[in-house]
């Protein structure tokens, strides 16, 4: 399966046309923030995070209610927006593992999440690199994976995701389709060459169920169909 280019006459572009400015702009402030993460954002802004959109946040609060989720695993905490979207669908007493690089970041997200209702028992934050924190996690324990950090990282994440989610879990990545990066058959460059990496490994293979949606930055959301079985899991470890 190829990617779509300009003037691929597979698709009817009538059915995908660009929503005006207005209509975006209308469905992204069509629920609004709590003074909470309000500030959170505002926080975010000021040291020079982007926040997932409203669009977003709100997508993630449904996403875990629909799978009940009781175990997620959030990599990048930034000030606490997509965690509270994730803590404010997930099951009374669920617990969110956020990880991050830098605490004074996640010290604002907990403090964000404090005021929420959620303390240390809901949400445990870990500062560290995703990539040292995430194998030792336990093997199939989780009901969501949702990733908004390093780019070039996420091929990596992607199989440790694999490893952490139960069937039917989600993994969810954000900034997929960030200044049209993918869409560019020019962009040849490291981060794009890895989100390309995962969005034809959750296209090809058939232990996932995608979809790539245009909302906020772009979000790859795929569910587990069945686990990777272990050749799969230490090629994809190798890539």
């Amino acid at each position: 399966m190829s990617d779509y280019t300009a003037g691929d006459d597979s698709l009817d572009l009538r059915a995908i046309a660009p929503i005006t400015p207005d209509a975006w702009a209308y469905a992204e402030g069509w629920l609004d923030d709590t003074e909470v993460i309000q500030e959170a954002r505002h926080l975010a802004d000021d040291v020079g995070l982007i926040p997932v959109s409203h669009g977003t946040a709100s997508l993630l609060t449904l996403l875990a209610r629909l799978v009940g989720a009781g175990a997620v695993v959030e990599v990048g905490t930034g000030t606490g927006v997509s965690g509270a979207a994730l803590l404010q669908g997930m099951t009374a007493d669920g617990v969110l593992t956020s990880i991050d690089l830098e605490g004074e970041h996640q010290r604002a997200a907990r403090e964000a999440f404090a005021a929420l209702g959620y303390d240390h028992v809901r949400a445990r934050l870990i500062t560290g690199r995703a990539l040292e924190v995430l194998p030792r996690l336990s093997d199939q324990a989780y009901d969501i994976v949702f990733v908004d950090a390093d780019k070039g990282e996420y091929p990596a994440i992607l199989a440790q995701a694999s490893r952490l989610l139960r069937v039917g879990g989600l993994v969810i990545f954000e900034q997929m389709l960030a200044d049209a990066g993918i869409a560019d058959p020019h962009r040849h460059d490291t981060d794009i060459t890895a989100l390309r990496h995962v969005v034809h490994t959750l296209r090809d293979e058939d232990h996932w169920q995608p979809a790539l949606l245009t909302i906020g930055r772009g979000l790859l959301v795929a569910s587990l169909r069945h686990p990777l079985d272990d050749d799969s899991a230490a090629t994809r470890e190798k890539g």
